[in-house]
């Protein structure tokens, strides 16, 4: 059991709640003010904006309403993390999402956010980003070549979650230190982006004809603004990811609100800068058939560097992975104690947002997956029910439970309230 000194004046026992005698188990903090914003910002920067950030000027029209939503999603951001500190001052217990919606809603509803959390939305979304690396990292391997070898993709993919797993297995340190290399990499390669379309521009190679028409051919329907704010919000994701390991902040009473005041308009900054550059090299004919616009752009501009693009792409999928890796396993543990209270108009505002997001989603593009969503959701009824409304379990599953925790030194978490 740790000593941890909090830098808000309290100096007690980590493993003791204040004014409470009985121990329980905590994290060590071992994450500072900059691995938080490298964490913040390093969950944001993915291979989006790399590979696909055309999806926002191919349902919104035009140049100048395609960066006037990058920019309001970066606010909306801004937005949700403010909404979700008040939350984490509201509700200072551990568990993040998982506790807000069990606090508020009930066990049944927490039970299936955490049931589709842990079976589909997070494994789903670590071995899509570590088939993205996999593709990204063989690539110089196979110049030339308009295919990979799938199995070559799957190895690689494997040997990534399997390295990232051990990592963060054997060191929450040596997984911030990867995370901070990582981050470093992918705001160092969204800057050879736009210094090189600032090079291009001043060199008078550029092209400049977009400034005459922003704003010319802009959607006014609602459900492709929807789907434009969908398509760039969705490089925005990861921007609550510090919340979830809040317990391992260093002084997370103020650092917590610098590393989202830092982090997010960082990034917001560099997405509007970058794709300025797209379009300051690409006409915008090569823009919407691209399927990989920043290997174009380095073709174009890099040269005979080119290759540094799949390498960035690379090293941006690697360390997602990570982060994915470091906040999905501490959901049960985290904690958001940051005292800022926003105003009731902040979250109303979100709402609003969120359920028009979703609406315009299914009205103008209603597809078959959604109703397989729907039936897995469903499911989760049952299995709550069964197993943990009357208790349904066998004699085999609790020795089964019991042999685990002993041979993984699995020891039960104690509730601080």
């Amino acid at each position: 059991m740790e000593r941890s000194e909090e830098r808000d004046g309290s100096d007690r026992p980590a493993g003791q709640e204040q004014g409470c005698g009985a121990p329980r188990l905590t994290l060590k903090r071992e994450i500072g003010l900059w691995s938080a914003v490298s964490m913040t910002a390093g969950s944001m920067i993915g291979s989006g904006i790399f590979m696909s950030p055309q999806g926002v000027l191919v349902y919104m029209g035009s140049p100048g309403a395609s960066l006037i939503v990058w920019a309001t999603c970066g606010i909306l951001a801004m937005l949700g993390a403010l909404c979700y500190a008040e939350l984490g001052s509201l509700i200072p217990e551990s568990g993040g999402d998982y506790t807000y919606i069990l606090r508020t809603f009930g066990s049944l509803p927490a039970f299936l956010v955490i049931y589709t959390f842990v079976l589909v939305a997070r494994p789903a979304a670590i071995t899509a980003v570590s088939l993205s690396f996999a593709e990204y990292a063989l690539a110089p391997f196979y110049p030339g070549c308009s295919s990979l070898p799938q199995i070559m993709v799957k190895i690689v993919a494997s040997s990534c979650i399997l390295l990232l797993l051990l990592i963060n297995f054997w060191s929450s340190r040596l997984s911030t230190v990867v995370m901070n290399v990582c981050t470093a990499a992918k705001v160092f390669s969204l800057l050879v982006i736009v210094v090189g379309g600032t090079v291009v521009l001043a060199q008078g190679r550029s092209r400049t004809e977009f400034l005459l028409f922003a704003f010319h051919n802009t959607t006014q329907q609602a459900g492709r603004i929807g789907m434009a704010f969908y398509q760039g919000l969705w490089s925005f994701d990861g921007w609550n990811n510090i919340n979830i390991v809040v317990e391992e902040l260093r002084n997370p009473k103020q650092n917590l609100v610098w590393a989202v005041m830092i982090a997010i308009p960082l990034v917001t900054i560099l997405y509007v800068l970058v794709n300025i550059s797209y379009l300051l090299v690409m006409s915008p004919s090569e823009i919407l058939s691209s399927d990989a616009m920043a290997v174009i752009w380095g073709n174009q501009v890099l040269g005979s560097w080119a290759w540094l693009v799949p390498l960035a792409v690379a090293l941006s999928t690697f360390g997602t992975v990570n982060g994915a890796f470091f906040s999905g396993s501490r959901l049960c543990y985290a904690a958001a104690r940051e005292g800022h209270m926003v105003p009731i108009f902040i979250p109303a505002i979100m709402l609003l947002v969120s359920l028009y997001l979703v609406l315009a989603l299914i009205i103008h593009h209603p597809q078959m997956e959604s109703l397989y969503i729907f039936f897995f959701l469903l499911s989760g009824f049952l299995v709550y029910f069964l197993l943990f409304r009357f208790q349904c379990q066998s004699k085999c599953m609790e020795a089964a439970t019991t042999h685990l925790q002993l041979l993984l030194e699995v020891a039960p978490t104690t509730k601080g309230h």
